[in-house]
C-alpha cells in the first residue's frame, strides 16, 4: 500500500490537479475538522458507504483516502485497489498528523 505523509500532501494535490482527497470518517467528524487545501478536489464519503458509492470515484484518479489516524483509511485503500484503482493512497497519521504536522489550525479531536 502506498502512503503519503502528511507534508507531501500539499505538493502531491499541486502536481496533480485530478487527484481526488476522499475523506472516510463520519460526518460529525467532519464537522469538527477538515484539510482545506486551494483548488483540492474532495470528497466525504463515510467508510462503510464506499462499496455502495464507488461510481463516484474514478478508477483513472489518484485518490487520496484520509480518516482520523490512518487505519479506516487504510481499509478503504486496499479496497479500492481490488476494485482497479491504482493510483489511490493512504494518508499515514490521517487528519490527526495533518494537524500536529502541517496545519496547528486544524482541531484534535
Amino acid at each position: 500500500m502506498e502512503s503519503l505523509q502528511v507534508e507531501q500532501l500539499a505538493d502531491f494535490v499541486a502536481h496533480d490537479a485530478q487527484a481526488l482527497l476522499l475523506d472516510v470518517r463520519e460526518a460529525w467528524e467532519v464537522q469538527v475538522a477538515r484539510i482545506a487545501l486551494p483548488g483540492a478536489r474532495s470528497l466525504h464519503i463515510p467508510m462503510n458507504e464506499v462499496s455502495a458509492r464507488l461510481a463516484e470515484i474514478d478508477p483513472a484518479q489518484s485518490v487520496v483516502c484520509i480518516c482520523h489516524h490512518g487505519a479506516r483509511s487504510a481499509q478503504v485503500v486496499a479496497f479500492l485497489h481490488r476494485q482497479g484503482c491504482q493510483r489511490v493512497y493512504n494518508l499515514a497519521g490521517g487528519l490527526d498528523a495533518w494537524s500536529l504536522r502541517v496545519d496547528p489550525t486544524v482541531p484534535r479531536y
